[in-house]
């Protein structure tokens, strides 16, 4: 039976349908659920996925209005239980914001995702290298595929701290699941989109069960939604498929971040 995730409705998303079909391609069993929905319904799902967009007008700061909605306690609790939570970019803000992520500290915010370092909406292809250390079920096997390439969109995403020696901290423990990288693996801030410190692209919790992460995978989850300009691989696979619908409609590189999600679910379901 497959596992099922809640993908959060919160007021001001836009991304929760291509991301529950998504969550379907990769072997979960998506509904879309609104903020106010009951809580003893949240608390039936084996996984959770805050989507992209911006929650409550991004008022404030991004993500920190839902960060503080009843919604929220309910996604920390099912997270302290072991249960796969994936954020992505406003989702990711909104993990932050409620101190899911990095979680050193339960409930504190000890991170930032500050506005970009080049003020302005930053909206391109990046490529992210997941980290070959650390145990977290979003990036266990993923290093040997590569960077993934997924669109940034965002003006918000740069992680930062007030601790120079927070972000050294937490790569050593693993943590720093995601880093910005050339098509190549080649760590430079040249790829870097925002100025996140040490090329920050996603960062887990203490536990690994938890992701936040900046680019848009369920942006390029099928093949045809890469750019066929892209250097590597997955821009050559692109080319190659041109023309050839029933090769445009196979999964592209961001379903491996799906896929983790999946498998993470399943486990402890199972385990």
């Amino acid at each position: 039976m497959e596992a099922t995730v809640a993908v959060l409705r919160l007021p001001g998303v836009n991304c929760e349908i291509e991301t529950a079909r998504a969550c379907a391609v990769a072997g979960l069993r998506p509904e879309i659920v609104r903020w106010n929905d009951a809580e003893a319904k949240l608390e039936s799902f084996d996984a959770f996925v805050l989507p992209g967009g911006f929650s409550f007008q991004d008022r404030v700061r991004a993500g920190v209005v839902a960060a503080n909605e009843p919604v929220l306690e309910i996604v920390v609790e099912q997270a302290e239980a072991g249960k796969p939570v994936l954020g992505i970019c406003n989702g990711a803000q909104v993990l932050v914001e409620c101190g899911l992520v990095p979680g050193m500290v339960p409930g504190a915010v000890e991170v930032a995702l500050a506005p970009n370092a080049e003020p302005g909406y930053e909206c391109r292809w990046v490529f992210s290298a997941p980290s070959p250390i650390g145990a977290s079920p979003f990036v266990r096997g993923l290093a040997r595929e590569g960077p993934i390439p997924m669109p940034v969109a965002h003006a918000e995403g740069r992680f930062v701290s007030g601790d120079a020696s927070l972000f050294t901290a937490l790569h050593h423990a693993g943590q720093l699941a995601f880093r910005y990288v050339s098509h190549d693996g080649e760590a430079t801030g040249d790829h870097n989109p925002n100025g996140a410190e040490l090329d920050t692209a996603g960062m887990v919790n203490c536990s690994g069960n938890v992701l936040a992460l900046m680019p848009h995978p369920e942006r390029s989850a099928w093949l045809r939604q890469v750019p066929t300009w892209l250097p590597g691989s997955w821009g050559r696979k692109r080319r190659e498929a041109a023309g050839r619908p029933e090769l445009l409609d196979a999964p592209g590189p961001g379903m491996a971040v799906f896929r983790a999600l999946a498998r993470a679910a399943m486990e402890r379901r199972e385990g």
